[in-house]
């Protein structure tokens, strides 16, 4: 797997505040993702690195940007308006870039709850569905589904993606959450791996083989709704 090599882009989110952004766009892309980083971690995390390159060797070009917190350095992140307001700026920036390229949006974690937030409050028409890289359903140990209630506000499909120890999403209450969505969602489990698509040694797996599997199930689930519409009511 070759690294990706990325084009590094301004944001601009108002006439005052702007963020990076890193563009990796491989020839006759077939999709776009606008993938946000976690809480955690910048745009560089070694696994959006390999998230990103894994998905341009599949034709998935990707737009990953910081927000505004990361940018700065600062440890505590914005606000749900400041984060939807760099969600709704990099989408807008990959449309522009990619303008006959299906578009898909979400993220790791944060930023993926980030953007379905801002999806379910004033819905973007450009995208073709939104992917979670392991939604945080809840806080460690506190097992609730509080945190996806905005989600019957999106009428658009959605992909979740999600280990079976993961300790912010119970492998039940998400697989109970998705079936309340219906048929706008779609959830793609992997065995033994945490939050962070970490899977023990003992499991008999790998890290990379996780990876993989997530992979191919992500540029499936692409192909699959490129061509089609949003959901309306």
């Amino acid at each position: 797997m070759q690294d990706c090599d990325s084009m590094l882009l301004t944001i601009r989110i108002t006439d005052i505040e702007s963020v990076s952004g890193l563009l990796c766009a491989p020839a006759h892309a077939r999709a776009c993702y606008v993938l946000a980083h976690g809480a955690g971690a910048g745009m560089r995390h070694p696994f959006l690195n390999a998230l990103s390159t894994g998905l341009a060797n599949r034709r998935i070009a990707t737009l990953r940007y910081q927000f505004p917190f990361m940018e700065r350095g600062l440890r505590r992140p914005d606000s749900p308006s400041v984060a939807h307001a760099a969600v709704r700026a990099a989408i807008a920036t990959a449309s522009d870039r990619m303008p006959a390229v299906p578009l898909f949006a979400g993220g790791k974690s944060f930023g993926g709850r980030m953007t379905s937030q801002a999806q379910a409050a004033t819905a973007l028409p450009q995208l073709r569905g939104l992917i979670f890289v392991g939604f945080p359903l809840h806080p460690a140990n506190k097992p609730s589904q509080a945190r996806a209630e905005h989600l019957s506000s999106v009428r658009c499909p959605m992909l979740f993606l999600q280990g079976t120890r993961d300790e912010l999403a119970d492998v039940a209450l998400i697989s109970d959450l998705v079936a309340v969505l219906g048929d706008r969602a779609t959830l793609r489990l992997f065995e033994g791996a945490d939050h962070a698509f970490h899977v023990r040694s003992r499991s008999g797996q790998t890290d990379r083989q996780v990876l993989d599997a997530l992979l191919e199930a992500l540029s499936g689930w692409v192909a699959d709704h490129a061509g089609s519409e949003n959901v309306r009511v």
